[in-house]
């Protein structure tokens, strides 16, 4: 198993990619903490991986709060006895333009999108240190490697996490920390149709998947489990001379 003996921490994992994450990392052998927001949610998810044999430990946060965003880690940390691997996944799409904007939700977006990361960061460092090393994976996107013209907003965020992720490599190896980002194109996941429908219109989010699709190779969404799968390597001592890397997930999307 890739991560036997290991100790990780999802955030945004009640639900998506970040669902996919916890249930492969418990089957690799790692102890896992979940971190969301929504806290039945979390119930849920932690009554079904006990009732498989894998119970996981909980712990609910706003991470757009800087005070959230920092104490879900070191809540996980005592809960699981310290962190090895931590997968910095929260993130919204945000608003869709620049025109007109609402700034209480650019402001909630970038809290979440870049803030939460650079908090995690801050925080989660500490805790690999004295495990001797460890593995920090942050979520970006393809919008963070090419400009989105429909998601300005969530695309600047996402650029600055890759940055992010190239600088903190280089601070962090020292410490045998290794810091990657993964960069998944359009995935099936309940945020679909927050990027591909943000007016409500069926007919629209229809469309915008087609435009989407039309511009990735192999032809159709990304599943959850195909990002897990790629967090799970870098995760792993697979990677174990893996850091700085920005890593997409889009069937070939970024190959243009």
């Amino acid at each position: 198993m890739r991560l036997a003996g290991k100790l990780a921490v999802v955030t945004a994992a009640a639900s998506g990619m970040g669902r996919a994450g916890v249930e492969l990392f418990l089957r690799e052998g790692a102890k896992v903490a979940a971190v969301d927001i929504d806290a039945q949610a979390l119930d849920r998810l932690a009554s079904e991986m006990k009732a498989k044999g894998s119970p996981i430990e909980t712990v609910q946060a706003d991470l757009s709060q800087p005070e959230g965003a920092r104490q879900s880690i070191n809540d996980a940390a005592a809960r699981l006895g310290g962190i090895d691997v931590l997968w910095a996944h929260a993130g919204i799409p945000g608003p869709a333009g620049v025109e007109n904007l609402d700034f209480a939700q650019y402001e909630k977006a970038m809290a979440l999108n870049v803030t939460s990361a650079v908090l995690a960061a801050g925080e989660v460092v500490a805790h690999m240190r004295k495990r001797g090393g460890g593995s920090l994976i942050f979520t970006a996107s393809v919008s963070g490697l090419v400009g989105s013209m429909f998601s300005p907003v969530y695309s600047a965020g996402k650029f600055a996490i890759v940055g992010l992720t190239k600088s903190l490599a280089q601070r962090f190896a020292a410490d045998g920390v290794r810091v990657n980002v993964v960069c998944p194109g359009l995935t099936d996941t309940p945020m679909k149709l927050g990027f591909t429908g943000r007016s409500g219109d069926p007919v629209e989010a229809a469309t915008n998947q087609e435009r989407l699709l039309a511009l990735v190779p192999m032809g159709r969404l990304c599943q959850a489990e195909e990002v897990a799968h790629a967090v799970l390597w870098l995760a792993s001592d697979d990677a174990s001379f893996v850091t700085g890397v920005a890593l997409p997930v889009d069937g070939g999307f970024t190959a243009r």
